[in-house]
């Protein structure tokens, strides 16, 4: 079978799916990749070809900010709206001209693409294609039980708080998303497709695929009502590394300074600048504490961060391989990146987690609903709340308690196997 995977050129994205892909190529199918040519290197090295983007703009991590300089400068819903149409809806056009193009060289079965790509609709109806929708993020589906996105919200507790959500729901459907959702709308239109006024535009995935995985166990998303029986939960999915590879030796837990409690800290690859967001506040909390902390700077401001803090139980690297050093630590501070939190709760590692923008409210709403750390809502926590939250992490077993029991949960099945079989198991749909 001749399967196609898609994806933006975030690593959050696109890392994910490294692992499955990577299954199923060994399973014997011929597969290729549509994404942004910064993977060229990464997908050589896993012997899958590229098709990189053609007309569509490459949003990366690293370059949002130089492609946008306005959006810096936004914060809340607005920087919100302004993802949602620049980065998201904006491209549609671009990519399924690039994916129709490409089908000519490579007449693929079936596409696996990542949700925030929002091509599913024309790819599976004007291409009569079987889609697997593949998503790096929380369940997005909405439900009368699901809080709306975006907010932070947990599910409502009492009449006021369905009230309040309620009424940001609407905010969020007329105002916020309104732009993302008018050029979805019209890039639709020229293509004669008409987009269901009912529901959200982040339901547009999970209504045009013929199957949905899902990153996460099923226990780490809200209480639904609606259960979508293409949805198929499939655990962590951590990016494919070669069964031989070793981490570099200082990643490995024998050659780290001896301390009785290890905690990591990183603000993530996306919005990490700034690290007076969280890096300093968290270093700041915990300098003095009898710990090992391992700062993971994601390659920006090493240098100065280490002259700043230069105590010998404080390690700062541009990376650290999170799926070894998990194995001995005992808190993960984060601003709440989901592929980040899944990996420490598939280690059973509680957190504390403090980030709102790209969707990180919603993730550590999460966090705090599951039990298994607790989330200060807010992008700039204050040194005292984090030590609090942190000490309080540590001494209350509960925590970890609860999330060596998510563990159990991830550890009940191969998620890249899992994935394969969603894949292998799409069929083309009926009709167009």
């Amino acid at each position: 079978m001749k399967i196609l995977f898609a994806s933006q050129a975030i690593d959050g994205h696109f890392n994910p799916m490294t692992g499955v892909a990577m299954r199923l190529k060994d399973r014997g199918h011929d597969v290729a990749w549509y994404t942004g040519p910064v993977y060229q290197d990464k997908l050589q090295n896993m012997g899958i070809p590229l098709f990189p983007f053609r007309r569509a703009v490459e949003h990366r991590a690293d370059n949002l900010n130089e492609l946008y300089p306005e959006r810096a400068k936004l914060k809340g819903p607005r920087a919100i709206g302004f993802d949602g149409e620049k980065i998201f809806a904006s491209n549609v056009s671009n990519f399924f001209e690039d994916i129709r193009e490409l089908h000519e060289d490579f007449p693929f079965d079936v596409a696996v693409v990542d949700s925030s790509m929002f091509i599913h609709r024309l790819v599976s109806h004007l291409m009569g294609k079987a889609l697997v929708n593949f998503v790096a993020i929380p369940n997005m589906e909405s439900d009368p039980l699901v809080p709306p996105l975006f907010f932070g919200f947990k599910p409502p507790r009492n009449p006021l708080e369905k009230v309040v959500q309620a009424a940001a729901g609407l905010l969020s459907d007329k105002v916020i998303l309104n732009p993302a959702n008018q050029s979805y709308r019209r890039q639709h239109a020229t293509y004669g497709q008409e987009v269901p006024r009912r529901g959200r535009l982040t339901d547009e995935p999970y209504r045009c695929s013929e199957a949905v995985i899902q990153t996460g166990p099923e226990s780490f998303d809200f209480p639904r009502r609606n259960v979508n029986p293409k949805v198929h939960y499939v655990g962590a999915l951590l990016p494919y590394r070669p069964s031989v590879e070793e981490g570099p030796a200082a990643d490995r837990d024998d050659e780290w300074p001896a301390h009785p409690t290890t905690l990591l800290v990183t603000q993530g690859t996306v919005d990490n600048l700034d690290q007076n967001k969280l890096i300093v506040p968290a270093l700041e909390a915990v300098k003095d504490m009898d710990a090992l902390v391992i700062v993971a700077t994601g390659g920006r401001g090493t240098e100065a961060l280490k002259a700043r803090y230069p105590q010998p139980n404080i390690v700062v690297k541009d990376y650290v391989d999170f799926a070894k050093v998990f194995e001995f630590t005992d808190v993960f501070i984060s601003n709440g990146g989901f592929g980040g939190v899944l990996l420490s709760l598939s280690k059973g590692v509680p957190l504390v987690v403090s980030g709102i923008n790209e969707g990180k409210s919603d993730v550590n709403a999460r966090v705090e609903y599951a039990g298994v750390g607790i989330s200060l809502g807010t992008e700039s926590p204050k040194p005292r709340d984090l030590a609090k939250a942190v000490t309080a992490v540590l001494t209350d077993p509960g925590w970890k308690n609860r999330a060596l029991q998510m563990r159990e949960q991830f550890n009940s099945e191969d998620p890249a196997e899992a994935s394969a079989a969603v894949v292998e198991g799409a069929r083309r749909p009926a009709t167009a």
